[in-house]
């Protein structure tokens, strides 16, 4: 039992009530909730003073906090974990909410990279926030790998596919690279890669430059590294990071403080640092997860909060995510349901085009 749900079960009716409409009033509105708010909305009557000496008290417990001078509240980011862990009420998934994802997935592409284009364009569109899709990677076997030196720092990694499919991926390789280091790096690569999917091949050379790192050239070895850092999810032409929505988080107000935390969490997303660790949050646990501010060790810069879930493939691996930011104070109850279906839907769409 968590500290949070403790606190909870200790508390008794009028308290829980207290704290609840607290943070649906905040959820709702942004602004702190006052006593005399609260005693219009009460199921129990009762005054304005019991009402500000239970508020003193979840203040007391780190449930609430005072912003201003001013008498009103607002839940603090344990609060928010409390209600969302213990009170959250999650509806179904609105009707007009669901016909607008199925209307965008509808269209028939058999291009898994607009297909998760679209679901990410889908996502922000309906739930007004910024959406993240985590793309899978390409298993078939690798056939064959190429580097190619556009200049001094810029070059071209070429992936051949067994199933035909190329991908032309564009990276920044270390310095003092020269052709006969990319061709012996690109040699060293194809020796183990055939017939081992992008995984394997990456387990597979780590453990034999490992093995045969006085035999390997130096810079090749550092070049075969880039590489593979390149595959586990930077940059290129077929991102595995779909990021939709940045507008809808900037526009929607705020003080400078939060606009400037939003700018740094969308900095953080176009360096792509951390898409490893976006699909582990998502894989440790089953189903819809919910990350409050500093809880997410992605975007505790931003102050904001992440709802996420897994999507599998038709082996029931989870194989990509997706997921909405929003500021805190996200509408919980419909958010959950809208990742939810949509991660479903992504991983029946993958399932199907195999």
């Amino acid at each position: 039992m968590t500290d949070t749900t403790k606190i909870l079960e200790e508390m008794n009716e009028r308290s829980r009530e207290v704290f609840r409409r607290v943070v649906e009033g905040y959820l709702e509105t942004g602004d702190p909730v006052g006593s005399r708010t609260l005693t219009r909305s009460l199921s129990e009557k009762v005054s304005a003073a019991t009402i500000r000496n239970v508020m003193q008290d979840l203040e007391y417990l780190g449930l609430l906090d005072s912003p201003h001078v001013s008498a009103g509240r607002v839940p603090t980011q344990q609060g928010l974990r409390m209600f969302v862990d213990g009170l959250l009420e999650v509806g179904d998934l609105d009707h007009g909410d669901r016909k607008r994802i199925d209307a965008t997935l509808g269209e028939g592409d058999k291009d898994v990279s607009n297909m998760l284009d679209r679901v990410s364009t889908a996502l922000s569109g309906v739930t007004q926030g910024a959406s993240l899709v985590l793309a899978p990677k390409h298993e078939a076997p690798v056939k064959h790998i190429e580097f190619v030196s556009l200049a001094h720092d810029r070059a071209l990694v070429v992936l051949v596919f067994a199933d035909g499919h190329v991908e032309n991926r564009l990276f920044t390789p270390p310095p003092g690279q020269t052709p006969s280091s990319m061709r012996e790096a690109a040699n060293f690569l194809n020796a183990v890669a055939e017939g081992r999917t992008l995984s394997e091949v990456g387990k597979a050379v780590r453990e034999e430059i490992a093995r045969r790192r006085q035999e390997i050239d130096t810079l090749a070895a550092d070049l075969v590294e880039s590489g593979l850092a390149l595959w586990a999810g930077e940059g290129g032409q077929e991102e595995r990071l779909i990021v939709r929505g940045r507008a809808n988080l900037l526009g929607s107000g705020g003080e400078e403080q939060d606009l400037e935390r939003i700018r740094t969490l969308f900095d953080d997303l176009e360096r792509k640092r951390d898409i490893a660790d976006f699909l582990d949050l998502a894989e440790q646990g089953d189903g819809v997860r919910i990350f409050i501010g500093s809880e997410n060790k992605l975007f505790s810069l931003s102050g904001s909060s992440l709802v996420v879930s897994p999507y599998m493939n038709a082996d029931r691996k989870i194989v990509g995510a997706v997921g909405v930011i929003g500021p805190k104070r996200l509408n919980y109850g419909r958010i959950v349901p809208i990742v939810d279906y949509t991660a479903q839907l992504v991983g029946k769409l993958i399932s199907d085009r195999g």
